[in-house]
């Protein structure tokens, strides 16, 4: 959705408007400060977690090994770092495809501090969106996010697992964990290289 210049406009005034005035109709029972929860701050090994993905920052290729027909597929992926550093969008895509979502998979998964922990959503094909919480190896050349929830149909199953795996600033792989309905699990992963980085890309 556009918005118009005169909207934006509007928007900026009233925010700067309601920060700078005093809200003569609350009551001091009715203050924001009363009702919003205080959040844990994010853990050492959250912000650890954020920077490794941070890190992923641009535009990859690879292949992975189709766990259905055993044939090597060719995708790209791309992480971009977003709102102001709080969040990092990662989408996938098969090389070359059209950008057509009736007939390609495209699915995006979000990546963002919530509290202590670092958060991955995962809006999927499937149409579900699973939750993972990460956490950090040892020697900080793995970060793996272990299922929390999932809300939407799960008819055929959905992701529970994601894996990535530093090698180099141009080299990382992940491996994407889906869970069948009858228990079992179907795994793919991903050796990637980078291709090109997100400041070399034209701008939309």
């Amino acid at each position: 959705m556009r918005i118009s210049a005169t909207a934006r406009a509007a928007l900026s005034l009233f925010v700067i408007g309601s920060a700078a005035s005093p809200l003569h109709a609350q009551t001091p029972e009715h203050t924001a400060a009363a009702t919003v929860p205080t959040l844990a701050a994010p853990s050492a090994e959250a912000q650890t977690a954020f920077a490794l993905i941070k890190s992923l920052s641009g535009r990859w290729q690879g292949t992975l090994l189709d766990p259905r027909t055993q044939r090597p597929v060719t995708l790209e992926a791309s992480l971009h770092v977003t709102s102001r550093g709080n969040a990092v969008v990662h989408e996938m895509t098969g090389a070359g495809a059209a950008d057509d979502p009736s007939k390609n998979d495209h699915p995006v998964t979000m990546m963002y501090i919530d509290g202590a922990s670092l958060l991955l959503t995962h809006y999927c094909d499937a149409g579900n969106r699973p939750r993972m919480a990460a956490r950090v190896s040892p020697d900080r050349k793995q970060v793996d996010f272990d299922f929390l929830d999932v809300s939407g149909p799960t008819t055929h199953g959905h992701m529970q697992h994601v894996r990535f795996t530093f090698v180099d600033s141009t080299h990382h792989a992940e491996e994407w964990t889906w869970g069948l309905p009858n228990g079992k699990t179907m795994g793919a992963e991903m050796q990637l290289h980078r291709v090109e980085s997100v400041a070399a890309l034209p701008a939309k």
